[in-house]
């Protein structure tokens, strides 16, 4: 099952597809990835969902990646003795560590975390932004704050404190035991809740042991400005604007995400613009004009993969969601100015021996007829180096390691090829081609570039590019061994 686009699609599983027939569907209709979210659910539903997943995986021959989302830390206000309250602008309100029932003028926010980093002027932001508190003054225990915006605030609505970094880990006791639950389930990805600085990411990467690989969601302030930091200790990173449009000034997203995009590009790391994209298709069958066009702007800058998330986990429509996802990439990619733009934006890396084979494939490619370009990965880097170019051909990615072909899923291009260990360079140039064949990319007119690392099986050592023709008479007279 070839994909028609370059891009990726993530689709989070959910109440509203959870069994076979329906994530089948999804597969068939465009998803690449399968996200399950640890905030919902047991970890026997979980675990149901990743089995079905691998069912579906089996029967139709395709390698599916799945990424496990870890909740972080949840910051909530206490109860309201009324159950909820207005609260006007302009009043007085009070958070604090007391357990005694909230009301109009204080509540209790049991997070001493949180009165350990605030400062006067510092901004509380509750249910999602809805309303807004300013820091008058504040001590161990307590923060006396005007109201900003005001609203209904009610129990345990979610807190948000985007001017300060917080003195919390983005792993909950929850997030660990979901962690190791999910890396033993065998999942492909963990995305990492909470970020704010390096170590975070550094915490979760010592406990996966390298079962996962780990991606850092960017939704918070302290993220986007550590970003370089947290880049570079991550495996993939994920634009999580939900969060970002609530803790940062909403216009200030689309220039944020543009940035974050071009920043994992540059680093040869997969990179997923997620949230909020088709929402109005939880309830309807058909997006509006404007989320197409969101979908097509993610696309437009080079992200690996755009994602669904209540829209084909909760929504009524979820099959119809991935499918109107795919169709916008395939019109997307097929646009003339979509080439222009990506070739615009292209970073030039030429700092290793793999960076110089890889860009000179993509050059071959695109100087020649060239189809497709094959790369042996037994880790997966090569395989984003060759994405890193983005180039106008097809990518292959062969590996013999089912764990490396689910994880390069997600990354934009990259269609895998599970293949028998090679010992000789003979040997890959045969399965490379016979894979082209056989997947549809090329025939007897046509030839590959084919980039590969000697010694085989060895991570980090591409070092060798061939163009190779793909005549089946040709490659049925040259012996492997």
């Amino acid at each position: 099952m070839r994909r028609m686009r370059n891009v990726k699609i993530v689709a989070t599983l959910g109440p509203a597809s959870s069994d076979y027939a329906t994530i089948r569907a999804l597969f068939e209709a465009g998803a690449d990835v399968f996200r399950l979210n640890m905030s919902h659910g047991t970890h026997d539903d979980i675990a149901a969902r990743h089995k079905i997943i691998r069912q579906v995986e089996s029967d139709l021959d395709r390698p599916i990646g799945i990424l496990a989302d870890l909740q972080g830390p949840k910051l909530r206000v206490g109860t309201f003795a009324n159950g909820a309250e207005e609260l006007v602008e302009g009043a007085a309100f009070r958070v604090d560590l007391s357990a005694t029932p909230g009301d109009a003028t204080r509540v209790q926010l049991p997070h001493p975390e949180i009165f350990a980093a605030l400062e006067p002027g510092a901004s509380l932001l509750v249910n999602d932004g809805k309303i807004r508190l300013r820091v008058e003054d504040c001590g161990k225990d307590y923060a006396n704050c005007s109201v900003t915006v005001g609203g209904t605030i009610s129990n345990r609505k979610g807190v948000n404190v985007p001017d300060v970094v917080l003195p919390l880990a983005a792993l909950s006791e929850k997030d660990r035991a979901d962690l190791e639950f999910a890396c033993e389930l065998g999942v492909d990805w963990l995305a990492l809740s909470f970020v704010q600085r390096p170590e975070d990411v550094i915490e979760a990467r010592s406990l996966a042991k390298g079962r996962a690989a780990v991606l850092a969601k960017i939704e918070k302030p302290a993220a986007v400005k550590a970003y370089d930091a947290i880049l570079t200790v991550s495996d993939g990173i994920m634009v999580a604007r939900g969060d970002l449009g609530v803790e940062l000034p909403v216009h200030s997203v689309p220039p944020i995400q543009k940035r974050l995009v071009r920043g994992a590009r540059a680093a040869a790391k997969p990179v997923i613009v997620a949230t909020q994209m088709l929402e109005s298709m939880i309830e309807s069958p058909v997006p509006t004009r404007a989320e197409v066009s969101d979908v097509a702007t993610a696309i437009y800058e080079g992200a690996d993969a755009v994602m669904l998330s209540a829209e084909s986990a909760a929504g009524k429509y979820p099959i119809e969601a991935v499918r109107t996802m795919d169709n916008v990439a395939l019109s997307v990619e097929k646009d003339p100015t979509y080439r222009a733009v990506i070739d615009a934006s292209r970073v030039i890396r030429r700092e290793t021996i793999a960076d110089g084979i890889v860009a000179a494939a993509r050059e071959i490619a695109e100087a020649t007829n060239i189809k497709a370009i094959a790369c042996f990965s037994q880790s997966g880097n090569t395989v984003n180096l060759v994405a890193r170019e983005r180039p106008h051909v097809p990518i292959i990615a062969l590996t013999p390691l089912m764990s490396t072909a689910r994880r390069t899923a997600l990354i934009w291009g990259a269609h895998c090829v599970i293949t028998e260990p090679q010992e000789r360079f003979k040997g890959a140039v045969i399965s490379a081609v016979r894979a082209a064949r056989d997947h549809g990319f090329a025939g007897d007119e046509d030839q590959i570039v084919l980039t590969a690392g000697v010694p085989f099986n060895v991570k980090g050592t591409t070092n060798i590019l061939r163009v190779a023709p793909c005549d089946e008479r040709l490659i049925s007279r040259v012996d492997p061994e």
